[in-house]
């Protein structure tokens, strides 16, 4: 005989609206330590490739042979300072410091773009002051994900997530102004495809209506097509995707580096200590184009690793989203799961010629202070998430015979239900 505990446990789950708040008391757990641990062994790699790299780097600027080490300690340091707040603010006190949070990031970007550029990079994307420099577009990501969040969040409370005028209007706005500043002021058409596909799928998550997502896909893919339109080096990007070998020399020649690198590391690599393109043939060794100098110190076998240890860390985000107890907090947890796919798919595409080169990090990889402190600052508040998390099963409910075309409202999707103290679930 099943026991009635059983079987309200396996019960249809909630709609996503209708989830109830957590409160710390009665469902505060265990967090997923392995999510802490797949990211320290995600930093302890690239700290070992840019200390391997390190004499190169530091031979072809004229600095001391630590210097790029300490720099990228300090980094961790700082990101692991970012994590700690991030995971013990709680998530309250961030959707109620969105303004202040995306003020700081326009002012930054404001900064950025009257600020004098570096030679080496012309583009208006850092705030220098002496030798501190820090990268705008990463803290405009982390404010447009608390943002959206609670935004969206706000819309399904209020039951008004499929209003053109009132749920969609706002999102084209952010979207238009996230593509005019960001790609089109500050030349950065990477970090915006970030930005963009985090934000469509937290829409996506929330419940807004394909056609409408589909409306903002359509701006976004003209907006595309225009950006790469009236910018040369763009197009010659763009052609020297479809033919990088064609002009190595030139247009083509980080992409044709990029092809050695990874090509010569064979099945196991060559080393730590036998990296040739860092020294000084493949442009931005320690950072857009680490994955190559990875896969040549430890070839095929390595890359693999290294893309199964991101799996692992996407699937410990996914199930958090899966199980998380308050449409803010699976907000939260699909946009920081967008960032991190986007980012690493776009940063290892690049360099194995399948995407056109983007001047972007690869997450807790890369050399750069502001790259690893906002994602680690991200993955803190998927920590904190996973405080709350429910235990409760799913069963499959056949709704085919009332699922309507182009529907997705979020009772349409299998959504894992939130911990509800009455169900007999653990939490």
């Amino acid at each position: 005989m099943v026991s009635q505990r059983n079987v309200r446990a396996w019960q249809p789950a909630p709609r996503l609206n209708s989830r109830p708040e957590p409160t710390p008391v009665s469902r505060r757990h265990k967090p997923d330590y392995w999510l802490v641990i797949l990211c320290v062994i995600l930093l302890t790699i690239g700290l070992v490739v840019v200390y391997a790299i390190s004499p190169a780097l530091s031979e072809s600027a004229h600095v001391s042979g630590n210097y790029y080490v300490f720099k990228q300690l300090i980094a961790i340091g700082l990101s692991l300072v970012a994590f700690l707040a991030t995971s013990q603010i709680p998530l309250d006190t961030w959707r109620r410091i969105y303004k202040p949070l995306l003020v700081v990031a326009g002012l930054a970007t404001l900064v950025a773009l009257v600020m004098p550029v570096n030679p080496n990079y012309p583009a208006h994307r850092w705030v220098r002051l002496g030798s501190f420099s820090f990268q705008s577009v990463e803290l405009l990501k982390f404010a447009v994900l608390i943002w959206l969040a609670g935004f969206l969040s706000h819309q399904i409370r209020r039951g008004t997530i499929g209003d053109s005028s009132q749920t969609l209007k706002p999102i084209a706005i952010a979207v238009l102004a996230v593509g005019f500043v960001v790609a089109g002021i500050q030349s950065d058409l990477g970090s915006t495809g970030v930005m963009v596909v985090m934000m469509a799928a937290m829409a996506f998550v929330a419940g807004l209506p394909l056609k409408k997502i589909g409306t903002i896909a359509g701006i976004i893919i003209i907006g595309s097509l225009l950006a790469v339109s009236v910018t040369p080096y763009r197009r010659e990007r763009l052609a020297t995707y479809f033919h990088p070998e064609a002009n190595c020399q030139n247009s083509g020649y980080q992409a044709c580096q990029a092809l050695i690198a990874v090509g010569s590391g064979g099945m196991f690599g060559l080393g730590l200590g036998r990296s040739v393109q860092a020294y000084g043939y493949l442009p931005e060794a320690a950072n857009d184009s680490i994955f190559a100098i990875y896969a040549e110190k430890f070839g095929f076998i390595g890359a693999v690793i290294l893309i199964g240890i991101f799996m692992a860390l996407f699937s410990r985000i996914k199930s958090i989203a899966e199980r998380a107890a308050d449409s803010f907090h699976v907000l939260i947890a699909v946009g920081v799961l967008a960032w991190l796919c986007v980012q690493t798919l776009i940063n290892i595409g690049a360099m194995i010629g399948l995407l056109p080169l983007k001047g972007i990090t690869l997450p807790f990889i890369s050399y750069g202070g502001t790259s690893v402190v906002f994602v680690a600052a991200a993955v803190g508040l998927v920590f904190q998430i996973s405080y709350y998390t429910s235990f409760v099963g799913r069963k499959k409910v056949d709704n085919s015979s009332r699922r309507q075309p182009n529907d997705n409202s979020p009772d349409r999707r299998r959504v894992r239900g939130a911990y509800h103290p009455d169900s007999g679930s653990r939490a």
